[in-house]
């Protein structure tokens, strides 16, 4: 062996061995580096040093000794740094290493509902949209076809932050026609949201409470496509022995419109204080989207027509999860948990 070798062997030895040390965190890949360099069999070092009879002499007195002090420095670096790791408290861990989930709390049965009805209209092919709350006069009136004078844009139901431009939207529709605005069809979209109203607040009613749209607009549909969608929904979310009634509603933005109640869950139609003794529920309003929404969104209605529906969200969850006061959802009280 020639001299050169034993010198640059030696020197990236050294290089890897360092670098080695760097990366040790533990007693298991402390054993993997000194079995490395150290192994009788297959250390890296050992071998070296067994090549020593291979040279002359003069060789040997000179490398001999700088081979045994590599290896007794290696042999000291290892037993410091397994100490070290020995003597490690349990508060030294890795923050990085991904940590079992605590079991605290649940999902708010409103989220519950709206991932629920998410993955059934993903099936369907819908997106799903979402748009501000605080919202213009523009995309939360004129856009759905409610002109300026219209009872919906009074002050006894909406809530103006900025008169007359800028309030907190009254309905989702508003990301209905967002999109509508922004997008071209054909389209499937769905948008759960918060919404906000001038209300007193009651078993039945808060000045907030959540609304879940949706909306087509491709060639050739018609007021059958929605009552289908929406009867297979209902089915999904409650049973196949679901009952629904649909009866024509009028609507701003929609004609015709077409309201959607379903037989009270508790009373099972006979009657009681969470229907008010009417036996059916109303769940939401629905109809093929207005000519004049669609022109006003910039789509042509002789070319494209669709269908657009929006539930109030809280009477389907009180009715999912046996619930008789919407405060229960958001009141936040004892007397109402």
């Amino acid at each position: 062996m020639k001299t050169m070798t034993i010198q640059t062997k030696l020197k990236q030895l050294q290089t890897a061995f360092d670098q080695d040390l760097q990366t040790i965190t533990n007693l298991e890949q402390l054993e993997i580096v000194r079995t490395k360099y150290l192994s009788k069999k297959h250390g890296l070092t050992i071998k070296l040093l067994k090549r020593l009879p291979q040279l002359s002499l003069i060789e040997k007195k000179q490398y001999g000794p700088m081979l045994n002090q590599f290896k007794r420095f290696q042999e000291s670096k290892l037993n410091q740094l397994k100490l070290q790791l020995q003597n490690q408290t349990n508060l030294d861990f890795d923050l990085t290493l991904p940590q079992a989930p605590a079991n605290l709390g649940r999902l708010h049965p409103t989220t519950q509902v709206i991932e629920e009805i998410n993955q059934f209209f993903r099936y369907y092919g819908f997106s799903i949209g979402e748009g501000p709350e605080i919202e213009t006069i523009d995309y939360n009136f004129r856009k759905l076809n409610l002109p300026e004078g219209h009872p919906a844009t009074d002050l006894q139901d909406s809530l103006f932050i900025k008169e007359p431009n800028l309030l907190l939207r009254t309905q989702t529709s508003s990301i209905e026609a967002r999109i509508l605005t922004q997008y071209e069809p054909p389209m499937r979209v769905v948008a759960p949201g918060v919404c906000y109203r001038n209300e007193t607040v009651n078993a039945t009613n808060a000045a907030f409470f959540f609304q879940y749209q949706g909306f087509v607009v491709e060639k050739g549909i018609t007021i059958q496509h929605l009552k289908g969608i929406l009867t297979k929904l209902h089915q999904f979310l409650f049973g196949q022995d679901v009952k629904l009634r649909f009866r024509y509603k009028y609507y701003p933005e929609v004609s015709p419109g077409m309201g959607v109640d379903m037989q009270c869950r508790f009373c099972h139609g006979k009657g009681c204080p969470v229907c008010k003794h009417r036996g059916w529920i109303e769940v939401l309003g629905s109809g093929m989207i207005h000519f004049n929404t669609l022109k006003a969104c910039g789509i042509d209605p002789e070319v494209y027509t669709g269908f657009a529906f929006g539930m109030g969200l809280d009477r389907l969850v009180m009715s999912k999860f046996g619930l008789t006061d919407i405060r229960k959802l958001y009141g936040g009280k004892l007397a109402y948990l």
